[in-house]
């Protein structure tokens, strides 16, 4: 990449291309872990976001191509345990695994697994929200990818993976208030290497058990989707693979999902590409699906083996809708966060506001519980990266507030972190480049606002920006390969702390994020 960030790929496309037809991903970025369920004319999603707050992303579509965030599940990870609180954030990679959503007595149902804490259930009359609090309903670690499931007669099941004990798949009854699990009832049904992504559906008769699992396949161990067939819930099961999976340099293992019929009878496939590595995360797909035999495929079977193959396009489901729009820019005026946004682990209630100063984000600095270590930072707010040929995020800062060894500015991390930024010391407000604690210093700063950006190409290649006046703007820091880190893809958003005390704040005026599948190249 040269140091003005001319993207040169024609590749980058993604989504609804405003013809009637669709390219895979449908969304390029970080939706892991998905479940999908259709409630008349509405296609909902729901995500995992592991450590980050609010939790359990929810995702709306009325064509399965177009996805928009709408809202979260869980409004505070410390209903699941304290090692999600500011001062601890303990919990890297854990937190609010793969779940399942379901509509059940006129309400949505989300459950989920967190590894360290146990199962919980939230439920709520609309899939935007509110949902109650979370309920607890078994403390345990070592299991996850849990699905319920109601039968005719109304009996509640839930099947579950207990990764711990050799990846045994367990089918639990549950209570009728769908609050508890009957752990006497417990049967395990299915036991293989990695078995997890548990779905469980009943069609034309037939209970089908959806999941995936690691298989040899050309020489390498790859993820493959399975799913078992039975007349009787408790089997015995006949057993199906959906689709070949290739790996990385294929197909980037498409996995983890969900089955949804459209009211018009046909069959398709929410999932992500599990591979992970990318800077972007595991991106969302849809594949259609088609029936033979009474076994579903999952993609195209272009050989005639039975076994469908990943596909990076097709015709749209439903025509008629809006393509979506990836990024929300926001100027804050909101008094609540919008929905793309998600904190780094449960943050400080007392250190950030929407309303102390109408039309910003104020961020209060605050002391890390470890001041060498960045992800210690208590109130660090971002959102997912994309992968398209540009991505341009511009923030306005307001920083007559900050004080002596306060620092403010824009991030990326991942597995590791970069940030431009503010640093107050010696009374003078100073540019900083810090990757990773490689740090540069740039001129001092003495105006009242700064103009903060990142830019970055389809590859991951980022570099920072910055401009006294927002129009000028100047290269600062070297290239930054945005990375994968933590099963998150790479995230994008501002921080704000102190090195040494609880003093200082800034004002975020607007943070702008543009993509697209154009070229672009910086202002340098």
């Amino acid at each position: 990449m040269e140091k003005d960030c001319v993207i040169l790929s024609n590749k980058g496309k993604w989504g609804d291309q405003g013809d009637g037809t669709y390219v895979n991903p449908v969304l390029p970025g970080d939706y892991s872990d998905p479940d999908v369920i259709r409630v008349g004319e509405d296609y909902y999603c729901i995500s995992s976001t592991l450590h980050c707050s609010p939790g359990m992303a929810v995702l709306h579509s009325k064509d399965l191509v177009n996805w928009s965030v709408i809202g979260h599940v869980v409004d505070d990870l410390t209903q699941i345990g304290p090692e999600y609180r500011h001062d601890q954030m303990n919990r890297y990679g854990r937190g609010v695994w793969a779940g399942a959503i379901r509509f059940h007595r006129k309400k949505y149902w989300v459950y989920f697994f967190t590894p360290d804490e146990g199962l919980f259930v939230s439920t709520a009359f609309h899939p935007s929200g509110p949902w109650e609090p979370l309920h607890h309903m078994w403390e345990t670690a070592g299991w996850d990818d849990c699905c319920p499931f109601w039968d005719d007669d109304g009996q509640g099941y839930l099947v579950a993976t207990n990764f711990a004990d050799d990846y045994k798949i367990h089918l639990f009854k549950l209570s009728d208030d769908g609050k508890s699990l009957l752990h006497d009832s417990a049967v395990v049904v299915h036991q293989f290497k990695g078995s997890e992504a548990s779905k469980l559906y009943k069609i034309s008769g037939y209970y089908f058990l959806f999941h995936s699992e690691v298989r040899r396949e050309s020489g390498q161990d790859v993820r493959v989707v399975m799913m078992m067939r039975s007349k009787r819930l408790y089997g015995p099961y006949e057993e199906k693979e959906l689709i070949h999976t290739h790996g990385v340099e294929v197909d980037r293992e498409p996995n983890q999902g969900g089955l949804v019929q459209t009211p018009t009878g046909e069959w398709y496939f929410i999932g992500h590409q599990g591979t992970g590595g990318y800077f972007e995360g595991r991106t969302l797909h849809l594949l259609p699906v088609s029936w033979v035999d009474g076994w579903p495929i999952i993609g195209e079977d272009t050989d005639g083996d039975g076994i469908g193959e990943m596909v990076w396009g097709g015709t749209k489901p439903i025509n008629g809708y809006n393509k979506t729009i990836l990024t929300v820019n926001d100027d804050f005026e909101s008094p609540i966060l919008r929905p793309h946004w998600e904190w780094n682990h449960q943050p400080r209630a007392d250190k950030w506001s929407l309303t102390e100063r109408a039309g910003y984000l104020r961020l209060y600095a605050c002391l890390p519980s470890d001041k060498y270590d960045f992800f210690k930072v208590c109130n660090t707010l971002s959102q997912r990266v994309f992968r398209v040929n540009y991505n341009i995020v511009t923030a306005k800062f307001d920083i007559s507030g900050m004080v002596e060894d306060q620092e403010a500015g824009l991030c990326h991390f991942g597995q590791t972190y970069c940030t431009i930024g503010i640093h107050q010391r010696q009374e003078t407000r100073v540019l900083k480049y810090n990757n990773s604690g490689a740090i540069q210093w740039g001129p001092s700063i003495s105006s009242s606002f700064i103009w903060l950006r990142s830019i970055w190409n389809l590859h991951g290649e980022n570099l920072f920006e910055y401009s006294l006046d927002g129009e000028q703007f100047i290269s600062f820091g070297e290239i930054y390969p945005l990375g994968w880190g933590h099963y998150r893809g790479d995230r994008v958003g501002v921080y704000n702390f102190n090195h040494e005390r609880e003093q200082g704040y800034v004002d975020v005026d607007n943070f702008n994020y543009e993509s697209g599948t154009d070229t672009v190249q910086s202002s340098e």
